[in-house]
């Protein structure tokens, strides 16, 4: 078992595309952000269409854990710091507009949807989290602070958000695109005006929504420095005593803890693509010194994009493409982010108004230390003379030991052993030394 979300649900199977269709929009990617953008607009009256180039929910929407929060780690001091009490704010009420419309799909399809307590805790130094909880005290956001938890381990204090949920992601994407339009197996190959060519025919389509995880065109929106790329592992533990609430360590590379069903989920050893990190060791080794009568039943590790300055981009792709959108860069946090973006984009198709639009604008101000970062990283990927290389734009690829595959330090495309295509932003399969 890959992950446990697939053990108890098998996801409906769509065709693959066989020929040139039209249609209002199509949406590109079968994650959760483009399945619930499709349900979004066909709610809404729009002729929509999805193309998805494996199968639905296989890639990051797959292998998350599940968490429907506004409380996305110790963000909201830095969304002050960084833009003022405004957008701070916006920011927090936009995903609790997106944890409230999962409440109210749970009143229609049975999902999973449990309401949970949040927590973002330490071990050790307790500083960033007084200041995280006195940042939510000036937003006028409901947060409170805990001294104990209920885990088999000492923590010295923890944020806690009470009214957040968690849910089983495969359960609600396979009851919403019971409904909608969709073709599997069918990549898109290029873009050109209103025509999408893809392995299996042209779409001709009045806007498009790039919904792939890493934006998949290079030529708009500078994407490639805009973003990274970083790692997360999670294993699954049966016999685990049963956990309440979903809890987060503030460390970067720090332990994730959630109850889903009969099993326990830890997460953690995080780390940039392409580079080393703890990996599975960290979830392993806190399983075997806290949990030593549980076994671990399934293991896997998912991939999420960053942003320059901690918000995702959902709008336009870019100035410069009129009638392409994309949602992306949803820092760890995608079950309310993809509701965000559905509910934007819909209103952006739609030439509605949305107040969260000039928000999450793919073409705010760039001008963060993070950008530095990014092209440093880029431009080393690209002066090291080794073999093999990323077809996206020709960074060294890195060997993930662990993972047994090539990694692309720059972006975060990688490939298997064999050079078979994983993850994008890469559209195909490696290049042959």
């Amino acid at each position: 078992m890959e992950t446990i979300w697939e053990a108890d649900i098998r996801m409906p199977r769509y065709p693959e595309l066989d020929k040139d269709i039209r249609t209002d929009v199509l949406i590109v990617g079968g994650g959760l952000a483009g399945i619930l953008c499709a349900w979004e607009m066909t709610r809404a009256g729009i002729d929509c269409v999805l193309i998805e180039q494996g199968r639905l929910m296989q890639g990051a929407s797959g292998r998350t854990t599940a968490k429907a929060t506004s409380q996305h780690g110790l963000i909201y001091g830095t969304l002050l710091e960084r833009f003022g009490p405004e957008k701070a704010r916006a920011y927090w009420q936009a995903q609790e507009d997106g944890l409230g419309a999962y409440r109210e799909l749970a009143e229609v399809f049975d999902f999973g949807f449990e309401p949970q307590r949040s927590y973002v805790y330490s071990t050790g130094e307790t500083g960033a989290l007084e200041a995280e909880l006195a940042a939510c005290e000036r937003l006028g956001i409901p947060a409170r602070w805990e001294k104990e938890l209920p885990l088999p381990f000492p923590v010295t204090g923890a944020v806690c958000f009470s009214n957040q949920a968690q849910f089983h992601p495969l359960k609600l994407a396979a009851c919403l695109a019971k409904e909608l339009r969709i073709f599997e197996n069918t990549r898109a190959l290029s873009f050109a005006g209103q025509e999408v060519r893809t392995s299996g025919g042209t779409v001709t389509a009045k806007k498009t929504v790039i919904a792939t995880h890493f934006p998949i065109l290079n030529k708009h929106g500078a994407y490639f420095l805009k973003q990274y790329q970083r790692r997360s592992y999670v294993i699954a533990l049966e016999g685990a005593p049963k956990t309440e609430g979903m809890y987060l360590d503030f460390a970067e590379d720090g332990l994730s803890v959630r109850q889903a069903g009969k099993w326990l989920l830890l997460g953690g050893g995080g780390h940039r693509t392409g580079r080393r990190g703890l990996g599975w060791d960290l979830p392993e080794a806190v399983a075997k010194r806290y949990f030593p009568q549980a076994r671990i039943v399934a293991r896997w590790a998912t991939q999420d994009c960053m942003t320059l300055d901690g918000m995702p981009y959902i709008g336009r792709y870019s100035r410069s493409t009129p009638g392409l959108y994309v949602a992306t860069g949803f820092q760890k946090w995608g079950m309310t982010n993809s509701m965000v973006a559905a509910k934007l984009l819909t209103d952006l198709v739609r030439g509605k108004e949305n107040v969260y639009a000039p928000l999450f604008s793919p073409s705010r101000s760039i001008l963060h230390k993070q950008l530095i970062c990014n092209g440093a990283e880029s431009v080393a990927g690209l002066l090291r003379l080794t073999r093999p290389r990323c077809p996206h734009l020709g960074c060294a690829l890195r060997w993930n030991k662990a993972e047994r595959s090539w990694d692309c330090p720059c972006h975060g495309s990688r490939f298997d052993e064999d050079g078979g295509w994983l993850d994008g932003p890469a559209n195909g399969d490696m290049k042959a030394p």
